[in-house]
């Protein structure tokens, strides 16, 4: 898929009569995916003292979704957005199975495995989810699951995009505020400043070629492992 250097995402004929809707509910914390119980390293950054209060917990929340996920889960979400789009349902198995692959600690890929198995037991209730239903043989991870039904709904990529990443984003923010702990105001604050970030890290993902993702989030990893053993922990990663 040629990204280059313009902003040009895929779109898709809308199957759905508000596309915005379906994004929104997308990004609903009500969605049972369970993405609540999983702070993504967050919450051993904070064990380790990484975390102490709201301007580390901005950096953390913004590497890890500027220098991790813009480009390594973002662009491979975009490809298989797309792929949805072409109905190229080899290449979605593909985009899939790598997403899985590229999950770095066992933490990481149960937390994806979980959240992509519950979201596919929602395919069957979206306009067009039946044929993702037919792919049987998929064991779903998240990003590849939402990206799939975002496309099949007939929500264009950046809106969709924007709404994962938002919803997202809120996750991390709600675990900063119980875990650091920061107030609600604080938490609030947080997500004000996060939101510019969000725009930039889909700029950034929108001009990686799928099969040039990748990052080395080290530090990211090393919480993620040392996480497993972390004694009385609220959250699963």
């Amino acid at each position: 898929m040629p990204w280059g250097n313009s902003f040009q995402l895929p779109r898709m004929p809308a199957t759905n009569p508000d596309p915005l809707l379906a994004a929104l509910h997308l990004a609903s914390p009500a969605l049972p995916v369970g993405g609540f119980a999983y702070s993504q390293g967050l919450e051993q950054a904070v064990e380790d003292g990484w975390i102490t209060g709201m301007e580390s917990a901005f950096v953390w929340i913004r590497d890890a979704m500027v220098l991790g996920l813009a480009r390594q889960e973002l662009p491979l979400w975009l490809d298989c957005h797309g792929a949805t789009v072409r109905r190229d349902w080899v290449a979605v198995r593909e985009i899939n199975d790598r997403m899985l692959a590229l999950r770095e600690t066992a933490e990481f890929r149960l937390e994806s495995i979980q959240m992509g198995h519950s979201m596919a037991r929602l395919f069957g209730q979206w306009p067009g989810g039946a044929a993702l239903l037919a792919l049987d043989d998929v064991k779903w991870v998240y990003p590849a699951a939402n990206a799939a039904l975002a496309a099949i709904s007939g929500v264009d990529a950046r809106m969709a995009l924007t709404a994962y990443l938002w919803a997202w984003v809120e996750n991390q923010a709600l675990a900063a505020v119980k875990i650091v702990p920061l107030g609600q105001v604080d938490g609030q604050a947080l997500l004000h400043r996060l939101k510019a970030e969000i725009a930039r890290a889909i700029t950034v993902a929108s001009n990686i070629r799928p099969d040039e993702a990748g990052s080395a989030a080290l530090g990211l990893s090393i919480a993620s492992c040392r996480h497993e053993s972390q004694y009385s922990r609220l959250f699963r990663s």
